[in-house]
């Protein structure tokens, strides 16, 4: 069985789902919503945990060009900035950049690794139990499908619907 494979094709899939998001959101919507929980702001949350916990580990995290701080923050009690959203094409940008990502970044884990890189999710915490790699992968893939969700059902309320991916390849492969 090629676990990794799967999970692979399962982060193509969620992207493509995202992308989706992206493409199909009307303007007005992408920039609406409450702050800091706009659609705009979901989508490069998504983005940027889906980017960073595909890696080894924190140290190996190289930001996004256009990455700003505290933008990921979706909790109101973070305090997060109003600031100018993202576009949809630097969003879609971002995306490829990280669907462009997956096959060697996951090629390249040590899914045998007890730590999964973060020290937020290596027993640090109490309320945050030790994972191994392959469980950070499993959940970075929930974390990013629960995002297209939300997304989803913000886009279902103004009429609008998207196709669901079981599986998908790398969108330059198709």
């Amino acid at each position: 069985m090629d676990v990794v494979g799967s999970i692979k094709g399962q982060y193509h899939a969620g992207l493509k789902m995202l992308r989706q998001c992206v493409e199909v959101c009307p303007e007005s919507v992408w920039i609406g919503g409450k702050h800091p929980r706009n659609p705009w702001r979901i989508a490069y949350h998504a983005l940027f945990y889906t980017h960073l916990y595909m890696l080894q580990a924190e140290a190996d995290y190289v930001p996004w060009e256009k990455h700003r701080d505290q933008v990921t923050d979706l909790w109101e009690d973070a305090n997060p900035p109003v600031v100018s959203p993202y576009t949809r094409e630097e969003m879609l940008s971002y995306l490829d950049e990280i669907d462009r990502m997956v096959e060697p970044t996951l090629d390249a884990l040590d899914w045998e690794a007890e730590s999964t890189g973060f020290h937020w999710y290596d027993g640090e915490r109490d309320f945050r139990p030790t994972m191994n790699k392959l469980d950070l992968e499993i959940m970075n893939l929930r974390h990013l499908q629960g995002h297209v969700g939300q997304l989803s059902e913000i886009l279902m309320e103004h009429g609008i619907d998207i196709d669901w991916m079981g599986k998908s390849a790398p969108f330059s492969a198709e």
